[in-house]
């Protein structure tokens, strides 16, 4: 197994570990209660009776909660605390019974437009961080969303460091998702060259969505979201990640295909459907998009494995790597750390697939050349050759003036295999000159009357050398003549959006069985060699038997 990989691997987990650091507080269960009054805010009000489930206010209603907080160490001189809340409503915050904080305008909500972030950070005077028990209490108003109360996080820490974690990590996190735009980009336009590459354009695709999810997390910490539109944020995020929970799986069993593959991809997408449309609270649904992408995965690339398919166990190591990111550190970091890992497993497998392309590309260039070379020796042999010269020497002796014909044309087609031997293309008009004068020298020969008949040639296209010329060649030595005494090729030219065709025919009596024809001769392995080496993978050959002798089909695609 290749590990070439495993360093950056490891950094990615070393690099998430090292993001946890020790608490200076303890949180714990919050109360709640429907009302307004000041008294509420004391740090030792009496708040047994308050309740503790969450309240559904009406309206601009203000409700309050209140938090027991234990501060675990006194902050450092000339270095207060911070709060760092993430709560929903527009809210106005105490501390031990002081103000420290406005978020909007609570209870006035309706008549004033949105105002406040869903994210706030608020300084807490020195003297009331001591080491020990505290109270936070929050006045709040929930006009958007009455059935989301509370505080859905909460985080205390030096105040200058909260400020400035959340834009380090920010920034940091846009430069990971700037190599993933590049990257996206990069093999978009890698597709864009090869059409028939769709594992380019999927990778392209999720390295992109991953790219726009980063984004949509990490905006918060620079542009104020309130909390009205928090929603939709929520929404896109959860697009974002229903999009790459499909794609991630599709991708690795396109890279590894097993049985049934189209029926279980159909299955699993209507599994990541309902789970989308479910009407659960969004990190349960993001947790169990993400369960059932890595265990989608985990089984095709296990199958990978089991058939001992290239590049699958690092794979598999990527993704036996992701699980221990989720269980210590929390959802969000453990999401983009396991992503970061899949992806990178993914562009191993691309990488793989791409080096095999150029490597068969290579091969393909210095097979072409010898296969060239065995064409031109095919043409040139004593065999070809004491053919040939028996059939010039008969002529030579009947028919004087026919046999000077002979000779030109026998030295025209040497002379046009001069021309285009060494070239990877040509028009298309020399080649049907080649082909005609090779049927001349062949009705010499054979005394048999050939005739090749042309439809739709568009004369600007170019084709690689030799091709019809050597379908011809084998409709002459598979095919006999029909009752005139005759054999016709046909060449048909037709023009799609996607691709071209060169259609040749054969009309003969066939000497050969399909049945019987599977091992491809000389011939049509130039062919093969010759069109990967113009077009690489983006053509298509197809030889088939027909009732009136033989057709061959040539696409090459755009």
């Amino acid at each position: 197994m290749n590990l070439r990989f495993s360093p950056y691997l490891l950094l990615v987990l070393l690099l998430v570990v090292s993001c946890s650091q020790n608490p200076v507080f303890k949180e714990y269960e919050a109360v709640f209660q429907i009302g307004d009054q000041k008294e509420w805010a004391a740090k030792d009000l009496n708040d047994q009776s308050w309740k503790r489930r969450k309240p559904i206010v009406v309206g601009d209603q203000i409700y309050w909660s209140r938090t027991k907080i234990d501060v675990l160490k006194t902050p450092e001189s000339l270095h207060p605390y911070g709060i760092l809340l993430d709560v929903y409503g527009e809210y106005e915050v105490f501390w031990d019974g002081v103000l420290i904080g406005k978020n909007g305008n609570p209870g006035k909500e309706s008549a004033l437009p949105p105002e406040g972030k869903m994210w706030a950070t608020f300084s807490i005077p020195a003297h009331l961080t001591e080491e020990g028990q505290h109270v936070l209490a929050i006045r709040s108003s929930l006009y958007y969303f009455p059935d989301h109360s509370g505080i859905w996080g909460l985080k205390i820490d030096y105040y200058d460091d909260l400020l400035s974690d959340q834009l380090i990590e920010s920034s940091y996190m846009h430069l990971f998702a700037g190599a993933f735009l590049i990257a996206s980009f990069y093999f978009l336009f890698l597709f864009l060259s090869d059409k028939k590459k769709y594992t380019t354009l999927i990778f392209s695709v999720s390295c992109f969505l991953f790219f726009i999810l980063i984004l949509a997390e990490y905006i918060k910490a620079y542009v104020p979201i309130h909390y009205s539109m928090h929603v939709i944020r929520l929404q896109i995020i959860g697009i974002l990640m229903l999009g790459i929970s499909f794609l991630i799986p599709f991708y690795f069993s396109m890279q590894f295909p097993f049985p049934k593959q189209k029926l279980l991809l159909t299955i699993y997408a209507v599994i990541l459907l309902l789970i989308f449309l479910s009407k659960y609270v969004f990190e349960l649904t993001a947790n169990n998009m993400v369960l059932s992408m890595w265990l989608f995965s985990f089984g095709i690339v296990v199958f990978g494995v089991y058939k001992k398919m290239k590049g699958a166990r690092l794979v598999l190591l990527t993704i036996l790597l992701s699980v221990p990111i989720g269980f210590i550190t929390p959802f969000n970091k453990s999401l983009f750390a396991g992503f970061s890992l899949i992806l990178l497993g993914m562009f191993y497998l691309l990488s793989l697939r791409i080096k095999e392309q150029r490597l068969a590309y290579e091969t393909s260039l210095v097979q072409s050349t010898r296969l060239r070379l065995e064409l031109l020796k095919k043409n040139i042999q004593p065999h070809f050759l004491m053919n040939t010269l028996t059939s010039l020497i008969d002529w030579v002796e009947e028919t004087p003036k026919k046999g000077v014909l002979f000779i030109e044309a026998l030295a025209k087609e040497f002379d046009l295999f001069n021309q285009i031997e060494n070239q990877t293309l040509i028009p298309i008009d020399q080649e049907i000159m080649l082909c005609r004068t090779h049927l001349e020298i062949m009705e010499y020969r054979k005394e048999i009357n050939y005739s090749l008949q042309e439809e739709n040639i568009d004369f600007e296209q170019k084709i690689p050398p030799g091709i019809i010329h050597t379908l011809l060649e084998n409709g002459i030595t598979h095919s006999l003549p029909l009752e005139d005494n005759s054999i016709t090729f046909k060449l048909v030219y037709e023009s799609y959006s996607d691709y071209k065709c060169y259609t040749f025919l054969t009309f003969a009596v066939t000497m050969r069985q399909e049945a019987n024809y599977k091992k491809e001769g000389t011939g049509l392995k130039y062919i093969k060699a010759r069109l990967t080496e113009s077009y690489h993978e983006q053509w298509d050959f197809t030889s088939v038997q027909t009732n009136h002798g033989w057709k061959n089909t040539i696409k090459i695609y755009y």
